[in-house]
């Protein structure tokens, strides 16, 4: 899946729109990989409580994941080494998460048929926060965002009980925002879009999320790439600029006040046709 099939030229909606990968296709290292890993390092030395967390029924889900980083070599032998040497599990959490470039959050299978996160690392959110939202079913966690259960909800977690293993399913999610910061948890307070914004000034977020079985301890891996490009840049590509904007003036309201953008919108509009 390329970013410019991220928006397809119809009205917004929610939708799951899946492509089928490779589970060594997505994690093999990106573009600026070891610059993106070493603000890894920082922000998970700095504040490690704010970015990973295990709850313990999750150990068995991370122990899984790590023999699956050396199954398609995520990183070199001495790095995986140093992993399965992190001592705990939230220490070998902390390890995991300090040397690979993806994003990753442990969902668990329960017996009601809904999935619940148990853990990961999480260091570059999207104005949320990894803590608040331990424990809680997938379903939990959508309730903020408006319209999204009743459109997708039980259709997520079925996606999520039938995935197949030995491949990746890839998708794209994205928002719009006035710092070009991977991290942009909420703590840090960065500057919000407004009606007085300027082009230079707005940035896509564009999340490239796989979901991954891990069949020997029932859960299912869900990892995120950032992409971040500067909407100045996008606004001279009509392929990708012209269904943003239909995307943009289509959005109900209320996702647009979600996603951080309500009251900038009609300037990001009229930014995007100069």
């Amino acid at each position: 899946m390329k970013l410019a099939t991220l928006f397809p030229d119809e009205d917004y909606c929610f939708h799951l729109r899946l492509e089928r990968g490779t589970v060594r296709g997505f994690f093999e290292a990106g573009e600026g990989a070891s610059e993106r890993i070493a603000e890894r390092r920082r922000w998970l030395s700095a504040v490690p409580g704010r970015h990973a967390a295990l709850l313990p029924e999750a150990t068995p889900m991370l122990d899984e994941l790590v023999d699956l980083c050396g199954e398609v070599n995520a990183f070199d032998a001495e790095g995986l080494a140093e992993v399965r040497r992190g001592g705990s599990p939230l220490g070998r959490c902390l390890e995991l998460g300090s040397r690979w470039e993806p994003d990753f959050l442990l969902l668990k299978a329960e017996s009601e048929g809904g999935f619940r996160l148990r853990g990961g690392c999480v260091c570059f959110p999207s104005s949320w926060s990894l803590i608040p939202k331990m424990g809680q079913s997938v379903s939990g966690i959508h309730e903020v965002v408006p319209g999204l259960n009743p459109a997708l909800g039980s259709r997520i977690d079925r996606f999520l009980r039938r995935l197949n293993p030995d491949c990746s399913w890839e998708r794209y999610n994205w928002g719009l925002s006035r710092s070009a910061e991977l991290n942009q948890d909420p703590s840090r307070k960065l500057p919000r879009l407004d009606s007085g914004v300027g082009l230079d000034e707005i940035w896509l977020r564009a999340e490239h999320q796989a979901f991954v079985t891990l069949p020997r301890s029932g859960g299912v891996l869900f990892a995120i790439r950032m992409i971040v490009r500067s909407l100045q840049e996008i606004r001279c590509e009509p392929q990708i600029a012209v269904p943003l904007a239909r995307a943009l003036r289509t959005m109900p309201e209320a996702v647009a006040e979600y996603k951080g953008f309500g009251g900038a919108r009609p300037r990001i509009l009229d930014l995007m046709k100069t």
